[in-house]
């Protein structure tokens, strides 16, 4: 989370999110802390060396905290290598058997215009995962970026999944993406044509101090069967802070001004957009968040402004604010920008 500008984490001990990681229940998915680590950080996306990462300290330091879950993706470079060398350390290995984490990942997306949903595709990237993460089993593995697929072809390799759900080395199956209507959809398609519950979804940037679509939508995932819906990246990939955001970033240019004018209001009262955007998401979304970290420090300051999301009198201090901003965005609040293929937002059921 190198991109996120957060408060100086205070000298005292950090409250833990949950227990400590020593628990065994991990088995089911709601013994989910309410941060989880982002494995993204661990990829040149948003770090020119990742090798160069203080990996080890920054795994065992969300552990030591009950940030007990890690998500990542065998497209995020050598994220999936760097974890499983830090869990596979005889260190780490002793003071945190498998049992008491959650190990998440993804299958199906390549690299950034390559995609293989294939059942024989998707079973090669889970195997070469539980190499990659020195495990027999993991707790979670998601259908990548599943907008960028015609959706009745993602149906083969997530039926994959289920099959090795069914033979224990994946406990959960997931599917995550951008655009919400098209997660919906799916959820709805793979239990009329599959016979099967899609167990747990995760969706970013889409519930933001900008953007609150994805808990708008709660009630039609649970509709369909699924146990969990995860909120990832509340900064939306950078846009919501003080620096421009990365040059990949999809947002319309009206959009990327009007959030500008945004942070300027915030930094003008003192407080880092990033700041307040990181608390709201906290503070409002009922459940997990996954958030990367680059740093102790940032893991530090990370778990301090979710307990920074709960306090009442920083609560208070925020509302007027949040609201103000909501004012500058406008016409941006709620906007979303196109992913994947169009065919997929039509798709009738």
């Amino acid at each position: 989370m190198s991109y996120v500008q957060l408060p100086t984490p205070p000298a005292e001990p950090l409250r833990l999110l949950g227990e400590l990681c020593s628990r065994e229940n991990t088995t089911s998915l709601d013994g989910l802390p309410p941060l989880i680590l982002g494995g993204a950080q661990f990829n040149y996306q948003y770090n020119d060396d990742p090798y160069r990462l203080p990996a080890k300290d920054i795994i065992r330091h969300c552990f030591e905290a009950g940030v007990c879950a890690i998500d990542t993706s065998a497209y995020y470079g050598p994220s999936e290598i760097l974890i499983g060398e830090v869990l596979a350390d005889p260190e780490i290995a002793a003071l945190y058997p498998r049992e008491t984490y959650y190990i998440i990942t993804k299958a199906g997306r390549i690299n950034e215009s390559t995609f293989d949903y294939s059942p024989s595709w998707m079973r090669q990237s889970v195997e070469r995962s539980l190499k990659r993460l020195h495990t027999d089993y993991l707790d979670v593995v998601y259908a990548h970026d599943v907008e960028f697929v015609a959706l009745d072809d993602t149906l083969a390799g997530i039926a994959e999944l289920f099959k090795m759900k069914e033979e224990g080395i994946i406990r959960n199956v997931g599917i995550s993406g951008y655009p919400v209507p098209v997660l919906v959809t799916l959820t709805k398609l793979v239990r009329q044509r599959l016979g099967k519950t899609i167990d747990i979804v995760l969706s970013y940037s889409n519930f933001t101090i900008q953007n609150r679509r994805l808990k708008n939508s709660l009630d039609e995932f649970y509709g369909a069967g699924v146990k969990k819906v995860l909120n990832g990246s509340p900064l939306s990939m950078s846009l919501l802070r003080s620096k421009p955001p990365h040059a990949f970033h999809p947002a319309s240019p009206e959009l990327k001004r009007r959030v500008a004018l945004a942070a300027k209001h915030t930094a003008s009262k003192n407080v880092e957009l990033a700041d307040l955007s990181m608390r709201y998401a906290l503070r409002n979304w009922e459940g997990t968040t996954v958030v990367g970290y680059s740093s102790l420090y940032e893991v530090n300051a990370g778990i301090q402004a979710y307990w920074d999301s709960q306090n009442k009198e920083i609560t208070t201090e925020d509302e007027e604010l949040v609201r103000e901003v909501h004012e500058i965005l406008g016409p941006g609040l709620d906007e979303v920008w196109t992913s994947g293929l169009k065919e997929n937002y039509e798709y009738v059921l």
